[in-house]
């Protein structure tokens, strides 16, 4: 029997089409390695990044690997003055994720996601399954089933 993620029990508790990845056993430490490891593009392989707004309130960001997360434009995508990155100590808390492995599905509580626009490049994008060595591969609409987005230009 293939290893489920809770991401994916999610997916298929509510019959969302996705494809998974593993790449266990693999030496993948960044984001970029996943890409190149799954012979994927990186532009089409996300991270999910979580911070905290000046108001207190948390946010998820999906942008591509190799980019960094502009905390200007991303403040600007969710009407907050300023945002900066949630801390590594403080992500199992609020997600129930640890770093490495966070993806925007089952996290503890529902919080605003915005999707960098590039993902519209793309017929599918490939996120974190939600553990380490796993990923989803879906699109956008098929996603939009799951968790409420936006998207916007949130990279430098």
């Amino acid at each position: 029997m293939e290893f489920k993620t809770n991401v994916m029990r999610i997916l298929d508790k509510m019959i969302v089409k996705y494809k998974s990845h593993c790449y266990v056993n693999k030496d993948a430490i960044s984001g970029i390695d996943v890409a190149n490891t799954l012979n994927q593009n990186p532009d089409q392989v996300f991270k999910t990044l979580v911070t905290i707004g000046k108001s207190k309130k948390y946010y998820v960001f999906l942008i591509p690997v190799a980019n960094e997360l502009d905390l200007k434009k991303a403040a600007n995508s969710v009407n907050e003055k300023s945002i900066e990155m949630l801390k590594s100590k403080d992500l199992l808390a609020i997600t129930g994720y640890i770093h490495g492995g966070c993806s925007p599905i089952g996290m503890k509580k529902n919080f605003i996601t915005t999707i960098d626009d590039s993902a519209t490049n793309f017929e599918t994008i490939i996120f974190s399954a939600g553990k380490i060595g796993y990923q989803v591969e879906m699109n956008l609409e098929e996603l939009k089933k799951v968790i409420p987005y936006n998207l916007s230009n949130i990279v430098i």
